[in-house]
């Protein structure tokens, strides 16, 4: 059945709970986990620590595992995400096989009418959450970043080819190629580091200031994970 995200994400809320039973969470970031907070654009940069990025003993595999099915319904957590993104919806059948359906990769304006032609970006890529603060967390928190689905902003369903092309770049050096992309890559990125307390280096900083001062001011929600 396809769920709106919201409800699928029940699941995965339930998992990193379980997951984060038996580990040490700061008592700060657990009082924070259901306070949705508000911070305007302009000052949302502002409040984003500064720090030297380290990627001493990443492993993608090894940090943060891959795709998994938190709900047990049969779809890991790229089949969600593209069930919830599609503009047509697919049909699925047996274990969570999508066929037909189409999607808007709003990177590069582009529509696509094959699940197989798209990726499942992590819009703050795993390597650099694990450089701007993620290597200090437990792996079952780092799994949970890999598959979180409680804010559509950290999971985005666009072409193979302006994903790799991005890779595990920031914006300092990489932003999506279509110019109607730029406000809403910049705002969603400040909201993801927001939202997992993750650090910003001086040459990002920059970048999302110069990027932030061509967009409207807008409002930026978001709910600090646990």
């Amino acid at each position: 059945m396809n769920l709106p995200r919201t409800l699928r994400a029940a699941g995965a809320a339930l998992l990193l709970t379980l997951a984060l039973a038996s580990a040490t969470v700061p008592a700060r970031a657990a009082a924070q986990a259901d306070s949705e907070r508000t911070v305007a654009l302009h000052q949302a940069i502002a409040a984003l620590p500064v720090a030297a990025e380290d990627r001493t003993g990443y492993n993608r595999e090894s940090s943060f595992g891959g795709w998994i099915d938190a709900d047990r319904d049969g779809c890991n957590t790229r089949k969600e995400v593209l069930l919830d993104e599609a503009v047509t919806a697919p049909t699925v059948t047996g274990t969570c096989t999508l066929t037909g359906g189409t999607w808007y990769s709003w990177y590069d304006d582009t529509t696509v009418d094959q699940a197989g032609a798209l990726d499942i970006d992590h819009l703050v890529p795993l390597a650099e959450s694990w450089d701007s603060g993620a290597s200090a967390w437990t792996k079952a928190r780092r799994v949970a970043y890999a598959n979180y689905l409680d804010d559509p902003r950290h999971l985005v369903a666009v072409t193979a080819r302006s994903n790799r092309q991005k890779s595990d770049q920031d914006p300092a050096t990489w932003m999506p190629p279509a110019p109607d992309a730029t406000c809403r890559y910049t705002a969603d990125w400040i909201s993801v580091k927001l939202t997992w307390d993750l650090t910003i280096d001086p040459a990002e900083r920059d970048a999302l200031d110069r990027l932030a001062s061509a967009c409207p001011d807008q409002d930026i929600t978001y709910t600090p994970a646990p």
